[in-house]
């Protein structure tokens, strides 16, 4: 079976969130289980700084636009070759793959994304002859919607698999927009693309697959209801027969205590609870110590740490973590640790905890590969208060790692945290984190109860391989 997956990001060629995990580890997993893949992403400035080779395939002339160059190359952290689209007036820039350096998105968008949709569709189909052509194509959120749309006017187009990792975000555009863009005027209906008198590349996803899934069961039913669709619900519900939830997985090979480079010291599930212990313990130390910890903290480690990875937005409950971290430091001895960049006004609140608690409260602002392994074997508890998450990753490696998280009960979080592995919560708010917290810490001071959440927490599979058994009975049944 051929496969070609759209994805707009991948890392580590480049990377803005768990997209970029998913299109790293599910197309490997795909190819180890049997199925011939190739990945298709833009060729962006920093992906093309990534690659020490490439041939060209072929040009693609798209619209009014200048030929776009099929380069195809290769990378170590791929098991398949790699299609990029290169069209230097669209994608070699700064910043990330959507935003500005300064951190507003980029205007042309809606160009840029339908562009690469259109070549992503004529790759599926072999426009250049390379001699392979696509069984199913798996596209991924709305920077790949139109590809669908595109293959819709072949007569016999593969079997088309729309991935949404977040509904919040959709690309939507004026009539203005679209008739710039040269789109089929018909793809402007109610049925169609049309999105309350606008254009949403969402939508076209949505409506021109064959199969829609979403990155955890509870996700797709959650996205069905009007507090989590963003405005999709409706459609979402009347398409419940082509929709499904996958749980994402992870890579167990980069995400492994065993053996992971940025670690001061390995562990494994196998390993005695006192030896996991001890390890995380020497991990803790070394991750306050990277944090400009005194000696007076590098002393008294046994203290408990909770940490935090990720993007500080009104999305990750982080401002319900900030809100909570006073009355916790009053009434506990817990430190915390965040670690990743986001809304202005959510850095400074962290900076100023951190200024008023210099040996309880630490932080990187910024994003950091090796801190974020660090911090999830560091720490002893990983706070992830998500107003919504679709599937969610970290929570993932905090099991992986021995590391009970404390989750809100909402999408993916809620799938792979039980009572055993972690502590729930309901509300998104202030209080009630700070009592799972509390909960937590509880547990944390109980040494055989601890003792058994960690040695739950680490016995679980949390590969992608299951994951690529159901997509691969997914895309032959459809």
């Amino acid at each position: 079976m051929n496969v070609l997956f759209a994805t707009s990001e991948a890392f580590p060629l480049i990377k803005t969130g768990g997209l970029g995990d998913v299109a790293n580890s599910l197309p490997n997993s795909l190819q180890q289980s049997g199925a011939d893949v190739r990945l298709i992403l833009p060729a962006y400035r920093e992906v093309l700084q990534k690659i020490d080779n490439f041939k060209i395939i072929g040009w693609m002339k798209i619209g009014m636009q200048q030929d776009a160059r099929i380069l195809e190359t290769t990378h170590p952290s791929y098991d398949m070759p790699i299609f990029l689209v290169d069209h230097p007036m669209l994608f070699d820039r700064p910043g990330n793959p959507y935003t500005h350096p300064e951190g507003y998105d980029w205007q042309d968008n809606p160009l840029r994304f339908s562009l690469f949709s259109q070549v992503a569709s004529l790759m599926a189909i072999d426009t250049l002859n390379t001699g392979w052509r696509a069984d199913v194509v798996h596209t991924n959120d709305w920077q790949t919607g139109l590809v669908n749309a595109y293959l819709s006017h072949e007569a016999r187009p593969p079997k088309r698999i729309f991935t949404i990792h977040n509904i919040a975000y959709d690309c939507q555009f004026d009539f203005g927009t679209f008739q710039s863009l040269h789109l089929p005027p018909h793809w402007w209906s109610m049925e169609l693309g049309e999105f309350h008198h606008r254009f949403s590349l969402l939508k076209a996803g949505l409506v021109f697959s064959d199969q829609i899934t979403t990155v955890s069961p509870k996700y797709a039913r959650e996205i069905c209801t009007p507090e989590y669709g963003y405005g999709y619900a409706p459609i979402l519900e009347s398409m419940h027969h082509k929709l499904s939830g996958i749980l994402n997985g992870i890579d167990d090979e980069v995400w492994n205590p065993a053996t992971d480079p940025h670690l001061h010291k390995h562990y494994a599930s196998k390993d005695k609870i006192s030896v996991i212990r001890k390890a995380k313990s020497a991990n803790k130390k070394a991750l306050l110590s990277k944090l400009g910890a005194s000696h007076a903290v590098l002393n008294d480690i046994d203290k408990p740490v909770v940490g935090f990875v990720g993007r500080l937005v009104f999305q990750k409950g982080i401002d319900l973590l900030l809100n909570s971290i006073d009355s916790l430091i009053h009434e506990s001895n817990a430190r915390f640790v965040i670690v990743g960049s986001g809304e202005h006004d959510l850095e400074q609140h962290l900076n100023q905890l951190k200024l008023a608690w210099p040996d309880r409260v630490f932080s990187f602002i910024g994003y950091s590969e090796a801190l974020a392994h660090l911090l999830e074997a560091g720490s002893d508890i990983f706070a992830m208060p998500s107003r919504y998450e679709p599937c969610g990753l970290n929570q993932l490696y905090s099991l992986r790692y021995g590391t009970p998280p404390v989750v809100r009960r909402t999408g993916g979080l809620a799938d792979t945290v039980t009572d055993k592995n972690g502590v729930l919560f309901d509300e998104a708010t202030p209080e009630a984190l700070t009592a799972a917290i509390h909960t937590a810490l509880n547990y944390y001071n109980d040494k055989k109860v601890w003792s058994d959440m960690i040695t739950h927490a680490m016995k679980n599979d949390y590969s992608w391989h299951k994951s690529a058994a159901e997509y691969i009975e997914l895309y032959n049944n459809v």
